[in-house]
């Protein structure tokens, strides 16, 4: 069983993940096949993979084929790092096409798509509402009004122009700042179980700090086995949810350890583009899609969407289903309000 958390971008510290009464040895068609598990600090966080193969060697390889992907990927799309590609892309004049990867020139492209099926609840322009609300966690201070609002200025999917077909990127603004984290873990999670199943290695697990990409289930089972992390609610917690999944991506977007409480107020990580605020409202929202790529982006934007427009969202999307948790008050109580897609059910587990 595996045990997802809602864990902030870049968090340092993974949270924990548990594996239980799984098989460490399987037979199958004159093949024994062991289980192993990897784990390597990607794009700023704890990559675990779990895989089943016949050797040492073959395992080996695969994991590091899928790591290495990662790597790639963290090169080209860190907003950390001032040479990735991304931030060279936003160093470039504005209305100027730049050059980039297939890749970067996927996952911006991707992410527009999103945008313009929110209305701008996704939005990969918030850079600059992203750096300031980084640092009013860490100095536990709202950012300063007419900060958020020149950040505000250089947001909006709509300044963002992508050419699939002659791998390019123009922006329109000068000193527009994108931020990926809310897709790129997924994407990237997506490549690395392509570049295992090169390697002859389909049983995988990757958890990619909370977004898991699965693909076929360990020998001798239906499926692999994972438990969503409840939502606290105060000092209580809602009962966690047990999902059974194989060939498709579970994310889960959440504030339980990223957001910081100023003057009594709750803001979370994730923040609204139209706004520039965090998200005021504790939620959990899970995604079950066919990609990594979807899964995290819808799980992004459904959280900022509320559970009605969310789940309409989610469902617009051929075989993905949603889960949300959110809360309300109630004589002065915060209570928890559960919202489900219905497809969502057939994938719970005992």
């Amino acid at each position: 069983m595996f045990h997802i958390r809602q864990l902030q971008n870049k968090c340092p510290v993974i949270a924990g993940i548990l594996l239980i009464a799984l098989s460490r040895h399987s037979r199958g068609a004159d093949v024994v096949l062991e289980r192993f598990q990897f784990e390597q600090i990607r794009m700023g966080i704890p990559v675990n993979i779990t895989l089943y193969a016949p050797s040492d060697s073959v395992a080996n390889k695969a994991a590091d084929a899928a790591f290495a992907r990662f790597k790639e990927i963290d090169r080209l799309l860190s907003d950390y790092d001032p040479d990735s590609e991304l931030m060279r892309l936003c160093a470039a004049p504005a209305k100027t096409p730049f050059p980039v990867s297939r890749e970067t020139a996927y996952v911006l492209d991707y992410s527009l798509q999103l945008s313009r099926k929110t209305d701008g609840a996704f939005d990969v322009s918030v850079g600059h509402l992203t750096r300031l609300w980084r640092v009013a966690r860490r100095r536990k201070r709202l950012p300063e009004q007419g900060k958020l609002d020149e950040a505000l200025k250089l947001t909006g999917y709509q300044h963002i122009h992508v050419d699939l077909e002659k791998q390019t990127v123009c922006l329109d603004l000068d000193g527009m700042q994108l931020d990926v984290g809310a897709i790129a873990k997924g994407f990237a999670a997506d490549e690395a179980l392509k570049a295992m199943q090169q390697h002859g290695v389909s049983r995988v697990l990757i958890d990619a700090g909370g977004d898991l990409v699965l693909g076929d289930p360990p020998p001798g089972r239906e499926s692999w086995k994972v438990a969503i992390e409840p939502l606290r609610i105060g000092k209580k917690s809602e009962s966690p949810v047990f999902l059974a999944l194989s060939n498709c991506s579970v994310a889960t977007s959440g504030d339980a350890y990223q957001h910081v409480e100023i003057e009594g107020v709750r803001y979370s990580h994730i923040v609204n583009p139209s706004t520039g605020v965090g998200l005021t409202t504790p939620s959990s929202v899970t995604v079950i899609a066919p990609t990594g790529i979807l899964a995290d982006a819808l799980a992004s934007a459904v959280s900022v969407l509320r559970p009605e427009p969310g789940l309409a969202l989610v469902g617009a999307y051929r075989d993905s289903e949603a889960f949300v948790v959110s809360t309300r008050d109630s004589s002065g109580e915060a209570q928890a309000e559960t919202h489900a897609t219905k497809g969502f059910a057939r994938f719970v587990a005992p």
